[in-house]
């Protein structure tokens, strides 16, 4: 009793040490009264100072009318004989779930019957439910499984629905809310990876263990077939198929970026012999697909970084390796997209971040590929495609051409456009433009600008400069919407910058970034915003800068750095507190992105660039706009509310807005879409036009 006793005198006299160290933990309690107290005093004084700006309500008025706009496409989701879609408008707030039969959306006159009403069912429920997707029963989709969330985050409720009685069915399916996933193996049983309670989820909130689960029997019964670590990122399944056969596949996932496949096969689990680093794409024609981050030899052949390959699938479940080359990028090259058809494999690829789509065959013995001739000097993406045909459909735009999506067909590589979305601002006004700035190491970071043809070149531009910088994404073009109708058309220059950390010139890139190399990546956009000043393109005072998620931590070390290039940072859903972040919600998951800040070597790199840690009382720094939500089950609401009480108390004026629901996306309907759009750039041209 006596050790028990000192050991919680330890704890707590620990705890207040740590507290006295930071006085803002208390923030971190998402719904704490005077958490909430915060939140709802900052609210006010911001909504009170920015929706009453002369910009505000048109902005607001014209972001609304696009989002709810009836022109707008209906992206197709093919399952079976239909073409299924989620829709949103002024009617529908929180969107309908519908469908309609292929030939009757092919032919441009598409019936929509809906299948279910989210607005209906949130105030059947009195809950604000947002749709997050389903998973449906191959080959007659009838059967679905729809995910939905309360408020935004990223932990859904699964029900099973029947789409011919519009129904949820009674006695089907229920998985409670947890971050997870499922899938259909075949009517009867699904394949589940979830909170299955008695520690079954990680240290970074995502499932530990995977279970096949038997209609008729109940949650806790279900078959256990794997079981990772505790440290692990999480574990989660999913059902590939190749044609008329299937396989039920494991990922555990052993860091962010290094996991180990494994297949549920005759009964036994087989762990696929393939590199802990490389990315399962799909299977086709026996050939599983891989995307490779690091150089891989085998069978006496070395396949280099980012290059795609092929193995022959009933050889990898026996432990042999059958490898063909697909694709090779070069220095300036990397893959941003891999799909399937019926009996055809699509690659998108980046060159000098401009798209191109590739169409491939596989003979038997090997791959050959045909270029699909769509237009170039932009974004091509492909958004749907269908298991049982080689019919698919894919999408181009760029900065000022907006949105057109195209049929195809990948057997015959033809194409047409199907539907495009009207221009919501005049894009011969605009020119676009790459430029190159030199990073503090040296290296080359494009960046393109998006301005008036007229523009004067003396500094006095008010300029937007956005950026990511991590997890290998790609930040490629895209139709500035929007953005276009409400910063261009007031005068405002646009900036994308494609710093390291991203995927624009593939894994190299990314890597690059990673840990103790972190620093290189905010090197590289202080470069890109010198020049632009260099160049007269804008200068400190007209010059802000927008983040979110790992962007928002971009621009918040940013500003702690280099507050003399900026006047104006819009900081959304950010990571700020890097020393905690590793015990906030997902954060320990993102380790092998940024390090550990509990190990002494590498809290050593991380807490240089840490902004919570970094700011001070005596620096001048710009009015900082943070905007998260406290329904962000991903990245902490707490980040932004201490990183803005601690610059209040040191005196330094800022903006802070916190959506109540909304997730990591910050909002969950139309409605709250452009007030945050209206309120961002109302702030942005308050304070740099």
């Amino acid at each position: 009793m006596k050790s028990l006793l000192l050991s919680g005198l330890f704890i707590c006299l620990s705890m207040n040490l740590f507290a006295q160290d930071d006085p803002y933990l208390w923030l971190e309690e998402v719904d704490g009264k005077k958490a909430l107290d915060f939140v709802n005093t900052q609210n006010q004084q911001t909504e009170d100072k920015l929706t009453t700006l002369p910009y505000y309500q048109d902005i607001y008025d014209k972001a609304l009318a696009i989002y709810n706009s009836t022109d707008r496409i209906a992206y197709p989701t093919t399952h079976g004989n239909y073409v299924y879609n989620f829709w949103k408008d002024k009617d529908h707030v929180r969107g309908i779930w519908r469908r309609t039969l292929r030939n009757d959306y092919l032919s441009g006159n598409p019936n929509w019957e809906t299948l279910l009403d989210i607005d209906v069912l949130s105030k059947q429920d009195d809950v604000k439910w947002v749709y997050k997707g389903v998973s449906g029963l191959h080959p007659d989709y009838n059967r679905f499984l729809v995910r939905l969330s309360k408020g935004g985050g990223d932990a859904v409720v699964t029900k099973e629905f029947d789409v011919n009685t519009k129904q949820f069915i009674e006695d089907g399916f229920y998985i409670p809310e947890a971050k997870g996933n499922s899938a259909y193996v075949h009517e009867n049983t699904i394949l589940v990876a979830s909170d299955f309670g008695d520690h079954t989820m990680t240290t970074s909130g995502y499932p530990n263990q995977i279970k096949l689960w038997k209609r008729g029997t109940a949650l806790k019964d279900a078959k256990l077939i794997h079981e990772g670590n505790p440290t692990d990122v999480g574990s989660w399944g999913a059902v590939m198929r190749d044609g008329e056969k299937s396989y039920i596949m494991v990922y555990q996932a052993i860091t962010f970026y290094t996991r180990s496949v494994k297949v549920w096969h005759n009964n036994n689990m087989v762990t696929l012999d393939i590199p802990d680093d490389a990315a399962p794409s799909g299977i086709l024609n026996n050939q599983l697909i891989l995307n490779l981050k690091s150089d891989w030899t085998v069978a006496g052949q070395t396949f280099k970084q980012g290059t795609i390959i092929s193995l022959n699938m009933t050889d990898l479940l026996n432990g042999k390796h059958k490898a063909h080359i697909i694709y090779q990028p070069d220095t300036y090259s990397s893959v941003t997209g891999i799909s399937t058809t019926k009996n055809k494999l699509l690659l998108n690829l980046l060159t000098n971040v401009t798209s191109k789509l590739y169409v491939y065959s596989f003979n038997a013995t090997a791959w050959t590929n045909e270029q699909v001739q769509a237009p170039g000097y932009g974004n091509l993406s492909v958004v749907d495609t269908n298991e049982l045909s080689d019919d698919y459909f894919f999408q181009f735009e760029n900065f000022l051409i907006p949105e057109t999506l195209y049929t195809a067909n990948a057997d015959n590589n033809t194409f047409k456009a199907f539907q495009s979305l009207p221009a919501y601002f005049d894009g011969d006004k605009y020119k676009v433009k790459q430029f190159m700035a030199t990073s503090k190491d040296g290296t080359k970071i494009p960046y393109f600008v998006v301005g008036s043809k007229t523009m004067s070149v003396d500094g006095s531009n008010p300029t937007l400069l956005n950026a990511y910088g991590g997890f290998e994404v790609s930040r490629t073009p895209f139709y500035l919407g929007s953005m276009g109708e409400n910063w261009l058309e007031n005068g405002g220059v646009y900036v994308l910058a494609n710093i390291r950390g991203g995927g624009e010139f593939g894994p190299k890139w990314h890597q690059a970034g990673l840990k103790e190399n972190r620093q290189r990546v905010y090197d590289d956009f202080h470069a890109v915003a010198e020049d632009l000043i260099a160049n007269k393109v804008t200068a400190p005072e007209h010059l802000g800068i927008m983040g979110g998620s790992n962007g928002g931590l971009l621009v918040g070390v940013a500003f702690t750095q280099r507050p003399d290039l900026y006047n104006a940072v819009m900081c959304q859903v950010p990571l700020l507190d890097m020393k905690r972040y590793n015990k906030l919600l997902a954060g320990a998951s993102w380790m092998g992105e940024y390090g550990n800040p509990d190990i002494p070597e590498e809290w050593a790199y991380i807490k240089k660039y840490s902004p919570y840690q970094n700011v001070n009382k005596d620096t001048n720094y710009p009015e900082v706009f943070f905007y998260t939500s406290t329904r962000d089950d991903r990245v902490h609401p707490g980040h932004a509310r201490k990183m803005a009480a601690k610059m209040l108390d040191m005196g330094h004026p800022i903006y802070y807005y916190e959506n109540t629901e909304g997730g990591h996306a910050g909002s969950s309907t139309n409605e709250q879409r452009a007030k945050s759009s209206a309120m961002g750039l109302s702030y942005l041209l308050m304070k740099l036009k």
